[in-house]
């Protein structure tokens, strides 16, 4: 039970970290919905919480413009660098466990800080 309530507690925390229109997305946002994340990412637990999972798609609603997309990319690259036990494949599985579609490659190895097929019809 104690488990559960802190697990919603997390979940809620997460949602209201997401970005309102028209506002900028920080690191500190960033950092803060994917912290549930770090057990899974460095072998800790073998599938990402649900509290990660909702951190996961709470990013991916902070990325709604291409100027918010690389600032989200650079923030998950320098929060992965900061880990020298993050496990690259739990890193680039981490999305698709968690059933979102991830326009922000989760690695600390990611040379593009946005696909190339956001840029093209997106604005700015």
């Amino acid at each position: 039970m104690k488990g559960g309530v802190v697990a919603v507690i997390a979940i809620f925390a997460i949602f209201s970290l997401v970005v309102q229109p028209g506002q900028a997305v920080t690191c500190g946002q960033v950092d803060a919905a994917l912290v549930p994340c770090i057990s899974y990412l460095t072998g800790h637990d073998a599938s990402p919480s649900p509290p990660c999972c909702a951190g996961v798609k709470a990013v991916k609603g902070m990325a709604q413009t291409t100027a918010d997309k690389r600032a989200c990319c650079g923030c998950v690259k320098a929060a992965a660098n900061r880990y020298a036990d993050l496990k690259d494949a739990a890193a680039q599985s981490l999305p698709t466990k968690c059933g979102v579609q991830m326009d922000v490659p989760i690695s600390r190895r990611s040379t593009k800080m946005v696909p190339r097929m956001y840029e093209e019809n997106e604005e700015s």
